[in-house]
């Protein structure tokens, strides 16, 4: 009988780039984060990081449909009395466009420290520049 940390021990971690010019960021956000979470391959398992790495460039021209480009809200609070503080997408975009895809891939991953880590393997930059040139990354198109 197979052991279970020999099947565990044997995933082979790739590295991907993904270009989010033009695209939506749910569509695009919901395939990062099945690729970081590993569903994509037949190791998956919830309790194990088989995930791979996705690098995404071009994040400042990532698209909204309708009128989300106005009325989304980004707020975070400090825990202190009127500690809150709001952004809207324009804003943010302005100041981090690489925020927003990160936002919206970190509400899709587990709560968990495995969400944590699977974070930590997704690299965003805002223009087409990247300096993982090294890893040999696959071109994908989500």
């Amino acid at each position: 009988m197979q052991k279970t940390t020999k099947f565990f021990n044997n995933v082979q971690r790739n590295w991907y780039l993904v270009d989010a010019k033009d695209k939506i960021l749910g569509r695009l956000s919901r395939n990062i984060a099945r690729i970081l979470q590993g569903k994509h391959k037949p190791c998956y398992s919830p309790n194990f990081l088989c995930g791979d790495y996705v690098i995404v460039i071009n994040s400042r021209y990532i698209k909204l449909t309708g009128k989300k480009s106005e009325e989304k809200i980004y707020d975070k609070y400090s825990g202190y009395p009127d500690g809150r503080r709001e952004m809207t997408f324009r804003e943010l975009s302005r100041k981090n466009p690489s925020k927003i895809l990160y936002f919206a891939i970190k509400g899709m991953l587990p709560k968990t420290r495995l969400g944590k880590r699977m974070l930590r393997m997704l690299k965003i930059y805002p223009d087409d520049k990247h300096s993982h040139q090294a890893q040999k990354p696959q071109k994908i198109e989500l």
